[in-house]
């Protein structure tokens, strides 16, 4: 039966159970070892084979803004929940594993994975290691161990890369940064950044549910738990619950962090954090002893402060990150019928001679202080643009796979990003401490416990390798 021939039979049903029979492919099999196929870099007129990794989410956009190339194959592990995407590309073989999809499709050029968080760095490592660009939605990983090997690795395969933070291929971010440059803020020492998540269940008072609910028709629990934990289906992680879990997601700042956090990580020249301190909202006292939760579940608000030491002429800078309803206090300076950030949140910037406010991903960035709100618009733009509108990111990517520029949030940038996104979440899960980190080695220096979950540890199956 040809993938053609199981597309017409998937798209005549609407039980899972005919999916079930249409699809390529089946349980994940353990890693093949073998070298990155040699691919010559194509062309800028040749369109790429594109693949993707979980579309029945955020994938079908990326998906959807890269249909100027070739989309040969589509992989879900939940293809219910896909027939839209699978209907505007009928030509793309339908997989559910996506081992057999890179096996028997040697010619794609690069795959998009948009998985829970937890598979991101399993399924991208092995998309590299076969000599595959890979698009990875963000964050990149799930631990902070993954980020950094992940970047390494693209390197070592020699293969390009781009974590999903659209709004860094974004104008905003380019002005904050120019801005910030330019001295127009004086000395930058005080950032805040928030988010309106979560707007899905969650709480570090959540019991692990322990109920054994059926999977949806045709679904491999077993591949879609991968390298974390088995735990038995509930609706209360799929679809899109996930996020919660301490085993599956990385909670409100893993969700919005790469995007929120992003303006000030670019623009203020971060990287490594020297110390991460994480306030929850449920902690208790359990004899004598602070207790948070039952580290199932992320927190339902949380405020997270980042310390980072001087960069060149830079100053030492403090970033708290808040989320869970708690912002900071509105300033003075933004006038009255002004929004605050965007709903989806917003960044704050307190420089020694004036204020910066802008809304999630960095859009409409807005210095609260008319005199040198016109002297912006007079400075020259000295970062180069991204062209594109809404599909800007994904084509940028595209571009690089061709031989352009390199991928605006290629793994060399957005990878430090998402390893301080993940070192808040450990703050978190380590409260009312200040956990000591050592970023080139990679160690809590002043915590066993949490430095033990820098890493993961990893199913028999399911293992990262290198």
């Amino acid at each position: 039966m040809t993938p053609q021939l199981d597309r017409r039979s998937f798209l005549r049903q609407t039980g899972m159970a005919a999916a079930a029979i249409a699809v390529t492919g089946c349980a994940a099999s353990s890693s093949s070892g073998r070298a990155p196929a040699v691919t010559s870099t194509p062309t800028p007129s040749r369109k790429l084979n594109l693949a993707a990794v979980g579309f029945g989410g955020v994938g079908r956009s990326n998906v959807r803004n890269s249909a100027d190339e070739n989309i040969v194959a589509l992989c879900d592990l939940d293809l219910g929940r896909c027939a839209g995407t699978i209907k505007d590309f009928p030509k793309a073989a339908l997989f559910t594993d996506f081992r057999k999809m890179l096996d028997q499709r040697k010619d794609i050029d690069g795959v998009i994975i948009a998985t829970p968080d937890h598979s991101h760095a399993y399924i991208a490592m092995e998309c590299m290691r076969r000599g595959k660009h890979v698009y990875v939605q963000k964050p990149i990983s799930h631990s902070v161990f993954e980020a950094r090997i992940l970047t390494e690795s693209a390197h070592k395969y020699k293969v390009v890369t781009q974590m999903g933070n659209q709004g860094h291929s974004g104008e905003g971010i380019r002005q904050v940064t120019e801005w910030i440059a330019a001295g127009l803020l004086g000395k930058v020492r005080e950032v805040h950044a928030w988010t309106n998540r979560p707007i899905w269940p969650q709480s570090s008072e959540m019991d692990r549910p322990t109920e054994a609910q059926k999977a949806p028709e045709g679904m491999d629990w077993d591949q879609w738990c991968g390298p974390a934990p088995f735990r038995p289906f509930h609706a209360s992680y799929h679809p899109g619950k996930w996020r919660a879990w301490w085993d599956f997601g990385t909670g409100s700042l893993g969700d919005m962090g790469c995007h929120i956090i992003d303006p000030a990580f670019m623009a203020l020249d971060l990287r490594y954090p020297i110390s991460v301190e994480g306030n929850v909202s449920t902690v208790f006292e359990t004899f004598g002893k602070k207790v948070t939760g039952k580290f199932e579940s992320y927190p339902r608000s949380s405020v997270v402060r980042f310390k980072f030491p001087a960069r060149g002429e830079m100053p030492p800078v403090t970033l708290t990150w808040w989320d869970g309803g708690l912002m900071p206090p509105r300033p003075d300076e933004l006038e009255d019928d002004m929004p605050f950030g965007d709903p989806n949140g917003g960044c704050l910037f307190i420089g020694d001679t004036a204020k910066l406010v802008c809304g999630c991903y960095g859009l409409n960035p807005r210095i609260l202080n008319p005199d040198l709100r016109e002297e912006s618009k007079k400075l020259a733009k000295t970062i180069p643009r991204i062209p594109g509108n809404s599909s800007g990111h994904e084509k940028d990517w595209i571009r690089a796979c061709k031989g352009g520029p390199a991928a605006s949030s290629n793994f060399d940038y957005s990878g430090p990003l998402s390893e301080m996104v993940l070192m808040g979440n450990l703050a978190s899960r380590y409260p009312d401490r200040k956990l000591l980190w050592d970023g080139p080695q990679m160690r809590v220096t002043n915590d066993k416990d949490a430095d033990a979950y820098v890493r993961r540890e990893y199913r028999k199956g399911f293992e990262l390798g290198t």
